[in-house]
């Protein structure tokens, strides 16, 4: 893409989410517009978008349900007064969403996006305790190479290091333990890898003191590490653990939620009902900001109290709730399960993790991870010394957005999760992308 002087002098003035604006302007990408599977830039080049844009667009980009639905909402209200009440609407997606959370996870809040959902899940969570006879409980046990939002509390409970160091000091009582992955070459099997990297939480609780722990948070199927997939015992003993030390199990669904993984949410998935689920991104299919803070009825009740105990979630945002953004959401909601999208993304996953295998032809590929239409894979030297390969990744990244393809791609994995509404032909074409696109890139580093 050949870019104006305008044009760079624009993008000079702005910057684009952890990249080097100088490096961006080698090979930059300005998108203009955007239907179903697709994105076409400034110039016209069509990119299928692997990635829901960035794990978002679940239901493509467009879709005709979630456009009516805004339209409708805007002709009725388009914001309503946070401080003084509730929309209507807000208490429809309220209920909506309870009745395909699992177990009595049915005392809702929506937000603007996932950030601000886990912001609000930590807050709850010390609030909750505070409220419950145990106000020592303040720290967090989360995962190194967990990523949980941009904002202070959600970044301190990440364990992406370069990510957190221009902020630092971070914010006290967020300690880590590191996923499975970390420890894979040193266990005979995945599962008892699994049960090692299970217990090193309940390692750090008894060792901070239980008292003092409020909750654990991790994300079903970790993204930032390379679409880490632990086995279904492994969240089997977080629960156990969380039980046994009155500590708050918190899933980060906010890329796993919303049928992404084969059924509604990730705990679904993997059979484990947490205390709290955060999520975001996909349950607007990127249409407009929107997430939810979903907990257990019971911790909801610890909020409530006589007018003059003024017991209250201490805490709100301006937009959370916004009656255009749950008018969407019960949108997203309606078309998952009339067209039975969790089943399908089952289906299709299957199919996409089946194309992606293909690619070990290249004698690079480690490992094809993920569940249903959330998938990784794990880039190598030579599949004999497992050696990492970021010089590959980095070629891809040229590569694929060359031959129109938009993907999460890190040095040493990369990622698709496209839409819900992908057929099979679909696949094939993203399979093709991906395949020529890994093809020039082994070209470029020898």
């Amino acid at each position: 893409m050949q870019l104006t002087e305008r044009q760079t002098r624009l993008l000079r003035n702005t910057f684009i989410d952890y990249q080097q604006t100088e490096e961006f302007l080698k090979n930059p990408l300005i998108v203009k517009s955007a239907k179903g599977l697709y994105y076409w830039d400034v110039d016209g080049k069509e990119y299928f978008d692997a990635i829901g844009g960035i794990f978002v667009a679940s239901l493509g980009h467009g879709h005709p349900r979630l456009l009516d639905a805004m339209r409708v909402q805007m002709e009725v209200m388009s914001f309503a007064p946070p401080l003084h009440g509730i929309s209507e609407v807000t208490l429809e997606f309220g209920e909506r969403l309870a009745e395909v959370t699992p177990g009595n996870l049915n005392f809702i809040k929506p937000f603007s996006g996932g950030s601000e959902s886990v912001e609000a899940a930590l807050k709850f969570t010390r609030q909750y305790f505070k409220q419950t006879g145990h106000p020592g409980k303040y720290k967090f046990v989360s995962r190194y190479f967990g990523y949980h939002g941009g904002t202070l509390g959600a970044m301190s409970a990440s364990g992406t290091g370069p990510r957190k160091t221009p902020f630092e000091p971070q914010m006290a009582g967020f300690l880590k333990v590191f996923p499975p992955t970390w420890y894979r070459d040193r266990f005979a099997s995945w599962e008892e890898c699994n049960r090692f990297a299970a217990r090193m939480f309940e390692d750090v609780i008894r060792n901070e003191d239980p008292e003092t722990v409020a909750g654990m948070i991790v994300e079903p199927i970790g993204n930032t590490g390379g679409i880490i997939t632990p086995t279904a015992e492994y969240f089997q003993i977080l629960r156990e653990i969380a039980d046994r030390y009155n500590v708050i199990l918190i899933f980060d669904e906010i890329i796993t939620g919303f049928a992404r993984t084969g059924r509604m949410f990730a705990a679904q998935t993997f059979g484990v009902t947490p205390d709290i689920i955060c999520g975001g991104k996909g349950l607007s299919s990127g249409m407009i900001p929107l997430g939810a803070l979903m907990a257990k009825e019971e911790m909801g009740d610890a909020f409530r109290g006589p007018a003059e105990a003024n017991v209250n979630f201490a805490h709100g945002h301006t937009f959370a709730g916004n009656p255009l953004a749950c008018a969407v959401g019960i949108a997203v909601l309606d078309e998952i399960a009339e067209k039975k999208l969790d089943e399908k993304a089952q289906q299709m996953g299957d199919y996409l993790a089946g194309r992606l295998e293909e690619l070990r032809k290249y004698g690079v590929i480690r490992e094809v991870r993920g569940k249903g239409m959330l998938r990784g894979v794990e880039l190598v030297r030579d599949t004999t010394t497992l050696e990492p390969f970021p010089a590959l990744g980095t070629a891809l990244k040229k590569t694929a957005l060359s031959n129109g393809l938009i993907m999460r791609i890190d040095p040493n994995w990369f990622a698709v999760a496209p839409a819900l509404i992908a057929e099979k032909s679909d696949i094939d074409e993203l399979f093709n992308r991906i395949d020529r696109s890994l093809a020039e890139a082994l070209e470029m580093v020898g």
